[in-house]
């Protein structure tokens, strides 16, 4: 099987140099190989144990919640009643 790493690098926006190239290629041939043996999944097998049925937890509402005012206190900067944070994303 042959793919070709630098139409995904393209497509992940990646950076790969032709001299990393053949590494890339063989690890992801070899990613490829060991999901290809990982055995059929039919029907209902969600995977759960049935003798032991995952027990979710209820949802309760929070009751003990703080006034505004005082989550607000520590907050090193603030405008119109939300915290300022640093830009993170251009």
């Amino acid at each position: 099987m042959s793919i070709d790493i630098q139409h995904l690098a393209k497509l992940a926006r990646l950076r790969i140099e032709d001299d990393q190239l053949a590494k890339f290629e063989k690890d992801m041939e070899s990613i490829v190989a060991m999901v290809e043996q990982l055995p059929e999944v039919s029907g209902d097998a969600s995977g759960l144990d049935p003798e032991h049925p995952m027990k979710l937890r209820e949802d309760v509402e929070s009751t003990d919640k703080l006034p505004r005012a005082e989550l607000l206190a520590n907050a090193p900067k603030m405008q119109a009643g939300c915290v300022v944070v640093p830009k993170t994303v251009e």
